[in-house]
């Protein structure tokens, strides 16, 4: 009688993604990426600038913004850093408007390495959960966080494996990275470049 009343208790439970675990079937079928690029402007950041840089004001982040400042870059394409996978699509919640979360396999040393890539405060979203993403494909457009700010990227790499959307500011900045100084120095050589054009 409660079924017939009640169908939603006949309904699997569904679990938000930012509380599941990352399986170790998936870490292996994770693609390699073999090199990073900045996520707006050219493959090199440049069309862009960092207005507030990691650990500035207890910042996890950058926020990346396009050289015309104000509302300028306000829909311009975000761009995935790396091949890898969407783990986390959604709205972020307060102060965040909405969020995508990339998990990226990398070598080095020999080791098979993990790091998630961040976007924050995006408008659109061009991507959904378990999507495998190349570098340089277009997963979004940069966002104001529905008008709380003006348009920027809040950009972070993190060495977790679980989503979570995170506090954006923190004095304990444990497995966050600086995000500009891990791309510098996985960027690859200049004859990888995949050449995204970018509007002036």
């Amino acid at each position: 009688l409660i079924l017939r009343l009640a169908p939603e208790f006949r309904q699997k439970p569904r679990l938000d993604p930012a509380f599941q675990l990352t399986q170790p079937l998936q870490l292996a079928s994770l693609p390699t990426a073999t090199r990073f690029d900045f996520p707006i402007g050219s493959e090199h950041g440049a069309l862009a600038y960092n207005a507030q840089p990691f650990t500035e004001n207890r910042h996890l982040g950058d926020d990346l913004n396009g050289i015309g400042g104000e509302n300028s870059d306000l829909g311009d394409p975000i761009f995935a850093v790396a091949d890898g996978r969407v783990l986390l699509a959604r709205e972020g919640g307060p102060g965040w408007g909405n969020v995508i979360i990339l998990l990226h396999a990398y070598e080095e040393g020999g080791a098979r390495k993990y790091v998630q890539s961040y976007y924050g405060h995006v408008d659109t979203i061009l991507v959904a959960p378990h999507q495998d993403v190349k570098r340089g494909d277009q997963i979004a457009t940069i966002g104001t966080a529905g008008g709380q700010y003006l348009a920027h990227l809040h950009f972070e790499m993190r060495e977790f494996l679980t989503p979570f959307v995170g506090p954006g500011y923190r004095t304990d900045t444990r497995g966050w990275l600086s995000p500009s100084e891990f791309i510098r120095q996985h960027r690859g050589s200049a004859e990888d470049d995949v050449g995204r054009h970018v509007d002036d």
